[in-house]
Parts: C-alpha cells; sequence; structure tokens
C-alpha cells in the first residue's frame, strides 16, 4: 500500500499576501473557499508537485506563523530555482553544497522557512 503525502498546513497572519507570495514563486493556486463566515481555505501546489500546501482561516493550525520550518522540496537544478527566487524578489540563501545535496533556504512572507533540495547524483 503507498502512502502519499497530500497537503501540509502553513500558519500565516495574511492569507491574501501569503497567496500573493506563493502564487509569485510559480505555485498553483487550486481552491480558495470560503464555507463559512469563520473559515477560508486556500491550496497551492508548487510546480510538478503531487503535494499542496493549505493557508486559510478558521483551520485549526496550531502552530504559530512563523514557525513551519520543516518542509524540504526536491528540485532538479539549485542554481535555477534560486535564480527564479530572486527574479520573483524573493531574498534567498544558497546555494549550500553539502555531501548530501545542494540546498536554496527562503522565507516566507511570515518568516516559515522552506529548503530546496537539488539531490545528489548517487552513481
Amino acid at each position: 500500500m503507498d502512502w502519499k503525502i497530500e497537503l501540509i498546513f502553513v500558519p500565516v497572519t495574511d492569507v491574501d499576501r501569503a497567496k500573493d507570495f506563493y502564487v509569485g514563486i510559480g505555485f498553483h493556486a487550486d481552491h480558495d473557499q470560503r464555507p463559512s463566515p469563520d473559515i477560508r481555505f486556500v491550496q497551492l501546489t508548487p510546480p510538478g508537485s503531487a503535494c499542496s500546501i493549505a493557508i486559510g482561516e478558521g483551520l485549526g493550525i496550531d502552530l504559530e506563523p512563523g514557525r513551519q520550518n520543516t518542509i524540504q522540496v526536491v528540485v532538479p537544478d539549485a542554481d535555477a530555482a534560486l535564480a527564479q527566487l530572486q527574479a520573483a524578489g524573493v531574498t534567498a540563501r544558497g546555494v549550500e553544497e553539502l555531501d548530501w545535496g545542494r540546498f536554496v533556504t527562503f522565507d516566507d512572507p511570515d518568516g516559515n522557512t522552506w529548503t530546496l533540495q537539488q539531490l545528489p547524483v548517487w552513481s
């Protein structure tokens, strides 16, 4: 049986600002629904990913905005990812060379930290 991660919640203070940020770096805006006056659910998917993120209001997320720092995304080219982020006006840190890959990190407007990893060639 396959287990697939499909959705990760990212806590934010301003849903519209966060949505604009993520769309600006290439995420697809899948859903933006308000099923009730106190709930808003926004789902965004990174390009080529099977896993999305959710931001919103009234979602019961117990994590404070700016405290999510555990998301790691694999990219084919760390240099190209860094250039794409910088072209979108994002201050990104990298490229850090380690034995287990090349890494770029960046923060969203709330300070949630993302890590992008280019996997090493293991052959």
